[in-house]
């Protein structure tokens, strides 16, 4: 008699807008919310720092395909510098490495701070999980080897202080693209301000289209006992892929889509995506086909067809 496959979990598909508190991470986040969704496939769109909270998309299913587009989002933090104090990981969980007597005033703050807009170089920390030769850079610090990180282009959008309580602390608002960390943002500036600093306390309000006014909490889905809430509470697929022209496909069409097959488009499909495509950029071809407001593939628009270059299959009973 045949052996049936032990099932791994449901096939839940969708975005989850998670307000990840201080202490848990991201990694903790997945598995949490894995086992409350009993759901098959579940991974992250960007990690945040332990001592961080704020927004932690969560992607299930066919949705951790679109992860990238999310950690390529841009993306915005509110962070506190306390003065006189520098730490081994730019934050407060590392070691003290120095301290000092200077405070710097809310207008010199504000006049460096103006140094880091647009697209600059910064050296991520070395508490971070980028690889140099196959190791995570935390693992090498924390085991106290003696190496360096390449500074790379990142884009700051927009930064500026939006609070100082007082001498010791500023608040500070910033938007930037991927690839940005604020420790070492907060490190630059104590450097260039010849002061120690270190964040005490770093939010992340917003990762491209999720934003902390409709975050949903770890202990609010826990309270939610039909598994239809939960459900609910997720986002489509596409929530993560904004600025991407939609088609609008038939059921019959979708079903080529899914199977790999290249379709022909419509006169009205077509002219329909011309006109959302951004003008600015004829070479780019990216589509999104849909078909009832459910993500069927992501493709490119050739020659009036659509070659599928991602494919989705989400259930219509399930289609959040």
């Amino acid at each position: 008699m045949a052996r049936q496959r032990k099932r791994k979990g449901d096939p839940v598909s969708g975005w989850l807008n998670l307000f990840k508190p201080v202490e848990m991470t991201s990694t903790q986040a997945v598995a949490i919310l894995k086992r409350l969704y009993n759901a098959e496939k579940v991974g992250h769109g960007g990690t945040l720092d332990p001592l961080a909270d704020g927004i932690l998309p969560i992607a299930f299913g066919e949705a951790t395909k679109t992860v990238q587009w999310a950690m390529d989002s841009e993306k915005e933090y509110v962070f506190t510098i306390r003065w006189g104090v520098s730490t081994a990981s730019q934050d407060a969980e590392g070691e003290i490495t120095a301290t000092s007597d200077a405070r710097p005033t809310r207008d010199a703050v504000e006049a460096v701070l103006a140094n880091y807009l647009g697209l600059i170089e910064q050296v991520p920390p070395k508490f971070s999980a980028i690889k140099v030769d196959g190791q995570r850079a935390y693992d090498l610090a924390r085991e106290g080897e003696d190496f360096e990180l390449k500074s790379r282009e990142v884009m700051v959008h927009s930064a500026k202080v939006i609070g100082m309580p007082d001498a010791d602390h500023t608040v500070v608002h910033v938007t930037s693209g991927k690839g940005f960390y604020v420790r070492a943002m907060a490190r630059d500036l104590a450097f260039d301000l010849e002061c120690e600093g270190h964040i005490s306390q770093l939010r992340r309000t917003r990762v491209g289209a999720f934003a902390a006014p409709d975050a949903i909490s770890v202990e609010a889905l826990q309270g939610m006992t039909e598994k239809a809430d939960l459900l609910a509470a997720l986002k489509p697929l596409q929530s993560v892929l904004t600025g991407i022209p939609d088609l609008a496909v038939s059921s019959g069409d979708a079903a080529s889509l899914r199977q790999g097959r290249t379709i022909m488009l419509m006169p009205h499909v077509l002219e329909a995506w011309r006109d959302a495509r951004n003008p600015a950029d004829e070479e780019d071809r990216l589509a999104l086909a849909t078909c009832n407001g459910i993500a069927v593939a992501l493709g490119d628009v050739r020659a009036g067809h659509f070659e599928p270059v991602r494919v989705f299959n989400i259930r219509e009973t399930q289609s959040a």
